[in-house]
């Protein structure tokens, strides 16, 4: 699947079947990346109750589910880890509390 160069967003291809899918997915990952606020950066393990669209930089030697993501984002959407690997420019910033 082809991806948008910048925030790796994928594309819709001409003829595709289920496109709401494809779309849906890059709603998903735009919701997290832009204006991004995380939870903390210190954490190489999953929270164990995270709260819907809560989000973590995953920190060295992730475990559980975030294992082979060290660096990503992870986002709790839809009752599952999304995974965004940052890109240039991006900025992150911490929740209002």
């Amino acid at each position: 699947m082809e991806l948008t160069h910048r925030l790796r967003l994928p594309y819709l291809a001409s003829g595709q079947a289920q496109k709401h899918v494809t779309y849906n997915e890059a709603l998903r990952a735009l919701d997290q990346i832009i204006a991004t606020a995380v939870q903390s950066r210190d954490l190489s393990a999953p929270p164990s109750s995270p709260s819907e669209g809560q989000a973590w930089i995953v920190a060295e030697a992730g475990t559980g589910e975030w294992v082979n993501h060290d660096g990503d984002l992870a986002a709790w959407q839809d009752s599952a880890w999304r995974f965004h690997t940052p890109q240039a420019g991006w900025v992150v910033a911490r929740p209002c509390m």
